[in-house]
């Protein structure tokens, strides 16, 4: 009963979307290591068409394998699948498409939802602790 509690739909999703901008964080990072990097070209992660996917289905986020013996996490998955180049921008003489400023503000854009994301679990279990030490 406490894991259903804990662990439920909206956990699960909350869940998916840390891990979703951990990778986006992650994959900023490395567009901005490589900005002086020539011929790199800048990659966004797209998670959220995943999750919104999973949500109108009901099923759970898709699992990718490796091998027949292992399973990855559906984060991996994701990371696999929603990796694209960036769109636009425009191209330097060395062929980088690596735009600092955008990198920053798509960086604290996810700091900013992951903020959000990790407030709203806190408070959902924080609620779940009050309703335990009431009773």
């Amino acid at each position: 009963m406490v894991n259903s509690i804990v662990n439920d739909d909206a956990m699960q999703t909350a869940r998916a979307a840390l891990n979703g901008l951990s990778l986006r964080q992650q994959l900023i990072s490395r567009n901005i290591a490589n900005v002086d990097t020539p011929g790199y070209k800048a990659q966004q992660l797209d998670f959220e068409n995943v999750l919104q996917k999973s949500l109108k289905t009901g099923n759970e986020l898709p699992m990718a394998v490796s091998h027949n013996a292992h399973l990855a996490s559906p984060v991996r998955n994701l990371m696999g699948n929603e990796v694209s180049l960036r769109p636009g921008g425009s191209l330097r003489a060395d062929q980088n498409n690596v735009d600092i400023d955008t990198e920053l503000l798509q960086m604290s854009e996810a700091g900013i939802q992951y903020q959000a994301v990790s407030q709203s679990i806190s408070k959902k279990l924080a609620l779940l602790q009050a309703i335990a030490q009431s009773r």
